[in-house]
């Protein structure tokens, strides 16, 4: 398993991971409504400008096949998604850990806004909830998640 940063020409691939993740997990735990909310959210245009600034990176297996992608600002874990047929295998702790990693090099608490799906891998990792959102979507659906935070030792 590797990290590495992402280059406009992984910007393919990034999508398809995001784009895959969502149509494939979401639909069990949120409304058609929210889930076109994902999907319109994390747009080829939105990944690229986040490609561009140097903020998102993609892990790969040991084969080099990217299985899962993170976009990192500031001190937030954002557009975190690892391909349903290789989720449990340890790639979604090797990217929190990574993100972990980098953000406490200039920040002391970590930020992300966590879907119903992953919520209890966030808690099993000492984040908690510091808000609670509600967006409405179409149909009327709504689109419910958590701000998590989570305290760190900025590193030396």
């Amino acid at each position: 398993m590797s990290i590495a940063l992402a280059k406009l020409p992984d910007i393919d691939v990034v999508r398809l991971i995001t784009r895959t993740t969502i149509k494939e997990v979401y639909p069990r735990y949120y409304p058609e409504g929210a889930v076109s909310f994902f999907l319109s959210h994390h747009i080829i245009d939105n990944i690229c400008d986040d490609i561009s600034r140097g903020l998102v990176f993609l892990c790969f297996d040991s084969d080099n096949t990217a299985v899962g992608t993170v976009t990192v600002k500031n001190n937030e874990i954002c557009r975190l998604f690892v391909l349903p047929q290789h989720q449990g295998k340890g790639y979604g702790k090797q990217l929190l850990d990574f993100c972990e990693e980098e953000i406490s090099k200039s920040f002391d608490e970590i930020v992300i806004d966590a879907s119903l799906s992953a919520k209890g891998i966030y808690l099993k990792r000492g984040y908690r909830e510091s808000e609670y959102r509600i967006i409405t979507t179409e149909n009327g659906d709504f689109l419910c998640y958590d701000v998590m935070k989570k305290q760190i030792k900025k590193a030396e």
